[in-house]
């Protein structure tokens, strides 16, 4: 059976991107790690920017793949919606590449990193966005602008996961649910 080289360099470089970060991994790294030299690496990939490129456009189609499968076409937009924020924010907090990634952004300010998480961010806003639009087509929401309205909800959801257990005791699931339901769509008026 041959071995597929590309997919044995992309599958080290995500390990060492995942382990080091960014800045600290170098091509004789993801070289040693892959089992092959570094010519063989340049025969598939330009730089080490190329490669870090190829990682993250298959991390965002997994992303987009867990968005898409939260999605149950019979559930309303809320529920939809909250589902697919939380699996989405539950892969970044688990996924290892995307927690070292954030540490590097926010302990170094490395600006490949910074513009990465600026990209994931972006893929995750356009889900949203393509939802709201959706919903207000249908009539499921009021009329809106789509883009301050994704940014809005994910924000939310960010806070209620990332920002809340900082200082608090993590929100159960329902919790985050009961509450971005609370925020976007009751409000606080009686």
């Amino acid at each position: 059976m041959a071995i597929d080289r590309r997919q044995q360099i992309i599958d080290a470089a995500n390990n060492s991107f995942s382990l080091y970060g960014y800045k600290a991994t170098t091509i004789d790294q993801v070289a040693k790690l892959a089992n092959v030299g570094k010519g063989t690496i340049y025969t598939f990939f330009k730089n080490k920017e190329q490669l870090f490129d190829e990682i993250i456009n298959d991390l965002i189609k997994e992303m987009g793949e867990v968005a898409n499968e939260a999605v149950n076409q019979e559930d309303s937009f809320y529920e939809n919606v909250h589902r697919a924020l939380y699996r989405l924010l539950e892969f970044r907090k688990k996924h290892q590449l995307t927690i070292k990634l954030s540490q590097e952004a926010r302990d170094i300010g490395t600006p490949a990193v910074l513009e990465v998480m600026d990209k994931l961010e972006a893929a995750i806003l356009g889900f949203i966005k393509q939802r709201v639009i959706q919903a207000v087509q249908k009539g499921e929401i009021k009329e809106c602008d789509p883009e301050i309205t994704s940014f809005i909800m994910m924000k939310l959801y960010i806070s209620l996961i990332f920002d809340w257990e900082k200082k608090n005791k993590p929100l159960e699931k329902a919790q985050i649910s009961e509450l971005f339901e609370f925020y976007i769509f009751k409000g606080l008026s009686r």
